[in-house]
């Protein structure tokens, strides 16, 4: 199960400045924390995310808070949508949503164990409640605990749990929020209609009024046709969804869930070889291939998602350089213009952008990491725009004669330059860091558009094909939002953000060779028009090297170095702390909660190595994105493991018991469930070619019917002799017999393949049904 979240604008109706931020949360889990944006009330974030989730997640939070330098955070509002909301439009959800106000009574999590018995005797019906534990409550105290206790309710009548057993015993630590009660209550039937059982967890306080940790309630059926037994979710109060009417902002969501099966490899395996076959095939003469229908079929959204899923399929076998060379010879044999080849949102454009992050993104960061790093921290005032300059910020530029827009100007240019050309610098002399699969896209790309397009005044299309793609599509998209290519861990602030939309702006015009320098409304740029007329040679030498190439396309290793975290408390370099896990001994990797070291971002991999006893590394992360993408991608790098822990304890052994269940036994069970299941999704994610050739198998389904009535007949269309006759002039129209022949073997082999695949999904299906159906006692 996966979703991807867009974050985006939020408007806030209130005076003053804030530097918000916002979490992400699934039920009670932390998988994302945005960038703060400085000094802003409408910030922008515009940071995507794709989550993989456990099949029985429930919803799906956003929290907006105000980070605050000195003492707490505050918490500005929050959205919560359940699993049904979100599902309820197969688009899922995209549009403008108002915070609401953050209710602490509905700020529960965790869950409860009970067992709950009816017993009939001579006085009557009796309900027995065994209350024995509860884990990972909501902390309520400072100190990042609870003091729970449970009141149990049937009819009118009710009866309370103590705070803990722990708290019976001398000398331990009181507070926790993985209480165990052990403790039967009974509670005697009342005159009248049958009544439901609720339980409801407090955390008790000693001064001030009790805090609601959660409840759960059972109607009287459930009560008498089957008692319930084991695990329960804690729920908040019912009551009406609390909307502010936007007083507190809105914040502008885009959600999408997407649930699938993904069967065992040998199922898609004649898929996989169509797909493969394809690739090798001429291209122009292409209608029934799969890559041909899903080119035609593909829309908006989804046309990013399937050409991540293919470009990543066709790395993994060794073909990313056939594919794209497929796309971008469909492409250039329909453009008669050559001002608009590659500037749709096509599947071939997205391909090629899709691959350069994929193979690329290594490269960006060597190129571009030092001057952008300049940027951000000199924090140097530039503007050319007569409408935007603030002649008050002359006095930083000039103590000389009166501050006037040629000052800012010229000192403007000057700064400008002076990042432009490193910039520069750095892109012409990067050939050989490049990748080689980039490189050999790219000649094939530069071949397939000379040879279209051959005259003398199209000499520069071959270069312009190229360079937008590399500049207009990634140097200047990457310039412009570097936290969104992981070039900064932060957003910009305004001052940065309008310095990096100019060197933007210049990086893009030398991208396209100049063709509309001096045109269109941003005439203001002509002082820097000089500077890059000298840089345009320059990048069509540097475009001739690149190209300039010979070789073989290899498998692709996703995945930057990361620097290692280091252990809790330690101050010592990381290089005399170095250490090797086995990816294979892993069985959990979770957070550690703040009270157990007394440190924030701390995380836990505990190993196993065969037979012997399990071990238990702990590790602090920089900061809470740091700590996301370490569990992230251990947890998916361990994914095949066997054995993987299903609870684990969240807090340390000190003072000869755990912190967080203060269990006295070393060896005593996790007491919290663990998220093995939890990841998010990242360019440099591992190859999965299962997952993605069935996203490839669900975009070909939608095209099924259109390939039938294309190129077979299909009688729940219309069989009559006429319509065949109209649909075969249709169909042969523009092609000759031999080709189309061809066509139609293709469309048919295609479709069996289909029907093979849904036929398997089926049978998984109806295994799946049956196991439910038998229980876990069935055979």
């Amino acid at each position: 199960m996966e979703m991807e979240t867009l974050l985006g604008f939020t408007p806030w109706p209130r005076s003053g400045s804030s530097d918000p931020y916002c979490i992400v949360k699934v039920d009670d889990e932390v998988v994302a924390r945005t960038a703060t944006v400085w000094r802003s009330l409408s910030p922008f974030w515009g940071e995507e995310y794709t989550v993989h989730l456990p099949l029985d997640f429930h919803h799906l939070a956003f929290y907006v808070l105000d980070e605050d330098t000195v003492g707490h955070d505050d918490i500005i509002g929050k959205i919560s949508l359940s699993r049904e909301a979100i599902t309820a439009d197969p688009r899922g959800i995209d549009s403008w949503i108002n915070l609401s106000r953050v209710d602490p009574d509905a700020e529960v999590q965790g869950e409860i164990c009970l067992d709950v018995q009816m017993l009939e005797d001579t006085r009557g019906r009796c309900l027995r409640c065994h209350v024995l534990q509860a884990r990972d409550l909501a902390p309520r105290d400072i100190t990042g605990t609870s003091d729970p206790f449970a009141r149990v309710f049937w009819g009118s009548q009710s009866l309370e749990t103590s705070l803990s057993l722990s708290l019976r015993l001398p000398q331990t630590i009181k507070k926790t929020r993985f209480p165990h009660w052990d403790e039967v209550l009974e509670l005697r039937e009342m005159p009248g209609a049958p009544a439901p059982l609720r339980v409801e967890l407090w955390d008790w306080d000693m001064v001030g009024k009790n805090d609601f940790l959660g409840m759960v309630e059972f109607p009287p059926q459930v009560l008498q046709q089957n008692a319930p037994s084991g695990w329960f979710r804690l729920l908040p109060f019912p009551r009406a969804e609390e909307d502010s009417g936007g007083t507190l902002g809105a914040l502008r969501l885009k959600v999408r869930l997407s649930e699938d099966r993904i069967l065992p490899s040998g199922y898609y395996q004649p898929l996989t070889e169509l797909l493969m076959a394809s690739v090798l095939e001429p291209a122009e003469e292409d209608a029934a291939s799969p890559l041909a229908v899903l080119e035609e079929l593909t829309l908006g959204d989804c046309r990013q998602d399937l050409a991540t899923k293919l470009v990543k399929l066709f790395l993994g076998k060794g073909l990313a350089g056939p594919f794209l060379d497929y796309l971008t010879r469909r492409e250039v044999m329909r453009t008669t213009d050559p001002n608009t080849l590659f500037r749709s949102n096509s599947l071939a454009s997205k391909a090629m952008e899709q691959f350069m992050k994929l193979v690329g993104m290594p490269y960006l960061h060597e190129v571009l990491k030092p001057v952008i790093t300049r940027v951000f921290e000199e924090k140097k005032y530039m503007e050319l725009d007569p409408c935007k300059m603030d002649l008050g910020r002359t006095r930083r530029i000039s103590f000389k004669g009166t501050p006037s827009e040629e000052h800012v100007r010229d000192a403007s240019l000057g700064l400008l330059t002076g990042y432009l050309g490193p910039i520069v610098d750095a892109i012409v002399g990067s050939v050989g860091r490049c990748p080689p699969a980039m490189r050999l896209a790219f000649k094939q790309l530069h071949q397939c558009v000379e040879k279209r397009f051959p005259q003398a005044e199209h000499e520069d299309v071959k270069y312009l094909a190229i360079s937008g793609f590399l500049f207009l599509r990634f140097f200047a998209p990457a310039i412009l939002t570097p936290k969104l290519f992981d070039l900064r861990d932060q957003h910009a602030d305004p001052q940065t953000s309008r310095s990096l939309l100019l060197l933007a702006k210049a990086v893009q015009s030398i991208g396209n060779l100049g063709q509309q320098l001096g045109q269109g409304k941003e005439l203001w740029m002509a002082p820097l028009h000089p500077f890059l007329l000298q840089s345009i040679s320059r990048v069509r030498h540097f475009l001739d090297q690149l190209v300039d190439v010979d070789g073989e396309e290899g498998k692709l290793s996703l995945g930057p170095a990361a620097p290692a975290p280091s252990p809790p408390g330690s101050d010592r370099p990381v290089s005399q702390m170095r250490s090797s896990i086995p990816v294979s001994h892993i069985r959990a990797v979770e957070r550690v909660d703040e009270g157990a070291f007394q440190l924030p971002h701390v995380m836990q991999v505990v190993t196993q190595a065969g037979a012997g006893a399990p071990h238990t590394t702990y590790l602090q992360c920089k900061n809470v994105n740091e700590l996301n993408q370490w569990l992230s991608a251990l947890r998916k790098a361990s994914a095949p493991n066997p054995d993987k822990l299903a609870a684990c304890h969240p807090g340390a052994f000190r003072s000869s018991r755990w912190t967080c269940c203060l269990r006295a036994e070393r060896s005593a069970a996790g007491c919290s469930r663990t998220h093995s299941a939890v990841t998010l999704g990242d360019w440099s994610d591992p190859l999965d070619p299962d997952a993605e050739i069935q996203m490839v198998y669900r975009q070909l389904l939608l095209g099924r019917d259109q390939l039938r009535i294309k190129f077979q007949e299909d009688p729940s269309i219309d069989s009559s002799p006429e319509a065949d006759t109209e649909k075969g002039s249709r169909a042969m129209e523009g092609a000759c017999p031999d080709a189309l022949a061809q066509q139609r073997a293709a469309a048919a082999r295609l479709l069996e393949v289909l029907a093979d695949l849904d036929r398997a999904h089926e049978e998984f299906q109806q295994r799946e049904q049956q196991k439910v159906a038998l229980g876990p006692l069935g055979h």
